[in-house]
Parts: structure tokens; C-alpha cells; sequence
């Protein structure tokens, strides 16, 4: 399993763009595809009180979204919360 899990849709353009950031920094990560499974997308909300994809995990630490993924990295904070997780 993946230190880095991302709730998912598969035709979601900003879940790709969060996965290609980790894909190129090197960043396994576990997707869990909430398409046609509502089971799975009322855990995703549950445990992170949003209801769009894509909910990413580092570790224990809920990121957020593609935009707040986005603006961590651009803030030089990705790369320090992945060196301590993964």
C-alpha cells in the first residue's frame, strides 16, 4: 500500500493532473476509484467532509484537492510532507 491515496474518478481531468505531479516526482499512489461505486465515494466523504474528486491522503494528512495539492507544492510544502510520510 501507498502512503499517498487519492480518491478518484477515471475521467476527471484534475485527478490526472494531480497524478502526473506525483508520477513525476517519483510517487506511487494508491487510487481509489469512486466512479460507479457510491459505497467507496461515501467513505471518501465521510472521512474528509468533501463530496469531488480528487481527495488526496499523504499519510495521515488530508491534502485536499488537485488545486490545494497544486498550491502545496507551489509553496514548497509537497516535497517535505513527502519525504516524511513516504
Amino acid at each position: 500500500m501507498s502512503d499517498v491515496v487519492m480518491y478518484t474518478s477515471a475521467y476527471c481531468p484534475y485527478c490526472r493532473r494531480a497524478k502526473a505531479l506525483f508520477d513525476s516526482k517519483g510517487v506511487a499512489v494508491e487510487e481509489i476509484f469512486v466512479d460507479r461505486n457510491p459505497e467507496l465515494r461515501q467513505q471518501m466523504m465521510v472521512a474528509c467532509g468533501r463530496n469531488t474528486v480528487p481527495q488526496i491522503w499523504i499519510g495521515e494528512t488530508h491534502v485536499g484537492g488537485c488545486d490545494d495539492l497544486l498550491d502545496l507544492d507551489r509553496n514548497n510544502g509537497l516535497d517535505s510532507l513527502l519525504n516524511t510520510t513516504v
